[in-house]
């Protein structure tokens, strides 16, 4: 069977089979209309020395420099088999050659890449600055492990996925391969697979470190790609979980029609008793396909009581269907990998449809695209069915009373506030298209919402001479048009709080902070209003001085990770001076259109 073959029998994501090959990573699709947060033209980098043919190899720790205080973020983590944690260690160094075998390698030594600067993204391609994140290596690092990722704002999370995919300066107080592996770990946490991959496929992987290797696992597996495992099998024998490692080898070995050494791989792991006997068996399902092991393995999930990262992997890449009442309890992030991945069943995918495209991880073009072509095929739920008719009529209805009345209709479908938001971000185009002469009611707060949850403000700013001050939607507009409203004060905050039905008027407090933030209200106005909604915007911590102290800087990289490190949970947990200090630190980087939408979204989730 041809590699080409297997990859097809497989259903695999794109990676190359050879162990040896590292495809170019290919920017994901971006979430913004044209001319959205663009940002501003930076000089080009100096070109990088030549690299030398051969790596040296090193067992030099990584220093492990960085601001007082850093080490009491969480410590270094990284994922095992049974989803259990064990301790990294920063003994890494960017050179593991003598380590990890004789490894081979298929570029010449002029296409090798540096540690000095790792990601897919440039100035040019939409990323940041390659000094975005300043020169505080294991600080940044260290924020990166800490985060849990959920990050209560789809923007805020938009934001720093951008960031975290640029192009960046490695600084010197830490290896480029372990700041790459911490940037891949928040990304799979965040949902953002694909992403992760580009960052993983930065580095060559003989340069990859015990920690990289590590996370190099779980991103092939929440990108249902076993194969992408093989070039870190040596490294991971050596450094990573010894039994889920052999296991990959047998597969690896399995894929390159080298049936003995696989099976006494399986074999191995099996006689250790280390590992459940399901999750060989999938390990063995991999095999089947690949002609090198038993094609009859059967997959039973009854005692099985959680989806791991290694079970969402191997079953989606085998095509075995995942039980529902896993999928019920599954992760946020395995959610959102079950989207991305082209060879899940089209059930699953539309089910977690929504938290992904709440949580940005899904563009609103690419949410439409997968409605229109899960209702494309052959005897769609009638569900489903329903609801892209409402869809369909939204952007195509005969007049603009009939797109309104069925966006209006589809807003109100959804059950539980993810797939009311999520129905906003469906039809942003369709609201974006609609003329300001519609009938849309007094305060169409939820149309304009709809429009910004893609960036189209300069089309919401047309309906604004319709908002009447003190509205719902004269209060997403005061923070997300692109330019100031007149008659902005404490009056008209005090009018917009009079009709907040939002628990202890915690949207009217966002409203200040965010104006606050953006410097469209004046310090006086700003403090009376903050009198009388009993809010305190200029509270102090660690972390409203890190994210001051950074923007100082003019670090928009390690801006939005600490944004998005304050507003971690859901909306109603976020306290109104963290959106204040992150809408400041944003606008004062320069990131002021993304400042402008994560206010505008608070005050639509709340």
């Amino acid at each position: 069977m041809t590699k080409k073959m297997l990859a097809l029998t497989l259903g695999l994501s794109g990676t190359a089979l050879a162990a040896a090959l590292v495809l170019p990573a290919v920017a994901q699709e971006s979430l913004l209309p044209e001319g959205f947060g663009k940002p501003a033209d930076t000089p080009a980098p100096r070109p990088a020395p030549t690299p030398s043919p051969t790596p040296a190899p090193s067992s030099t720790a990584a220093p492990k420099g960085g601001p007082a205080g850093a080490t009491t973020l969480a410590p270094p983590t990284v994922a095992t088999l049974d989803g259990g944690d064990t301790d990294a260690g920063d003994e890494a160094s960017d050179g593991e050659e003598g380590t990890s075998g004789q490894l081979k390698y298929d570029l010449p030594p002029g296409a090798r890449r540096l540690l000095t600067r790792v990601g897919p993204l440039t100035p040019e391609t939409g990323g940041m600055a390659p000094d975005a994140f300043g020169v505080r290596g294991q600080y940044a690092a260290a924020i990166m492990r800490s985060m849990r990722g959920q990050v209560a704002s789809r923007w805020g999370q938009i934001l720093l996925r951008r960031a975290l995919a640029s192009a960046i300066d490695t600084p010197d107080t830490i290896s480029g391969a372990d700041l790459a592996a911490d940037r891949a770990g928040l990304l799979l946490r965040l949902g953002e697979s694909t992403t992760a991959r580009m960052i993983v496929q930065s580095v060559d992987y003989d340069r990859a470190t015990p920690r990289l290797v590590a996370t190099a696992q779980q991103t092939y597996l929440a990108n249902a790609d076993p194969s992408g495992l093989c070039p870190y099998v040596p490294a991971g024998l050596a450094h990573g979980d010894e039994q889920s490692w052999r296991l990959a080898a047998a597969m690896c070995a399995g894929m390159s029609g080298e049936a003995g050494p696989a099976g006494w791989a399986i074999g191995r792991v099996r006689s250790s008793g280390k590992i459940s006997n399901f999750d060989i068996l999938l390990a063995e399902r991999v095999l089947g396909a690949t002609g090198a092991g038993r094609r009859s393995t059967t997959i039973e999930w009854d005692k099985v009581a959680r989806l791991t990262s290694w079970r969402f992997g191997l079953a989606t890449a085998t095509g075995i269907d995942i039980p529902a009442p896993l999928r019920a309890t599954e992760a946020g992030s395995i959610r959102s990998w079950t989207v991305l991945a082209p060879m899940t069943p089209m059930g699953d995918r539309i089910a977690a449809a929504p938290y992904a495209a709440s949580r940005g991880v899904l563009s609103s073009e690419a949410y439409v695209s997968l409605l229109s072509a899960a209702s494309s095929e052959e005897e769609p739920p009638e569900a489903l069915a329903a609801q892209t008719d409402l869809l369909r009529s939204a952007f195509s209805g005969a007049n603009a009373a009939d797109r309104y009345t069925a966006m209006a209709e589809y807003w109100s479908a959804g059950t539980g506030a993810t797939a009311r938001y999520a129905a906003l971000v469906a039809t942003a185009r369709a609201a974006a298209a609609l003329p300001t002469g519609a009938d849309v009611g007094a305060d169409p707060w939820q149309l304009l919402g709809s429009m910004l949850t893609a960036g189209y403000d300069n089309r919401a700013v047309q309906w604004v001479s319709k908002l009447s001050v003190g509205g719902h939607g004269w209060g997403i507009m005061a923070v997300g048009s692109p330019r100031p409203l007149t008659g902005v004060g404490a009056g008209s905050i005090g009018s917009f709080a009079s009709d907040d039905d939002s628990a202890e008027t915690l949207r009217s407090k966002f409203l200040l902070a965010g104006l606050a933030g953006l410097g469209r209200i004046d310090a006086g106005q700003a403090s009376s209003a903050a009198s009388d909604l009993g809010v305190d915007l200029g509270k102090q911590t660690r972390w409203t001085r890190a994210i001051s102290e950074a923007a100082q800087r003019r670090e928009p990289g390690m801006v939005a990770l600490l944004a998005a490190a304050g507003m971690q949970g859901e909306w109603d947990k976020i306290p109104p001076y963290h959106l204040y200090h992150i809408v400041r630190a944003l606008h004062d980087v320069g990131l002021d259109a993304e400042a402008r939408m994560i206010a505008a979204e608070a005050l639509v989730r709340v």
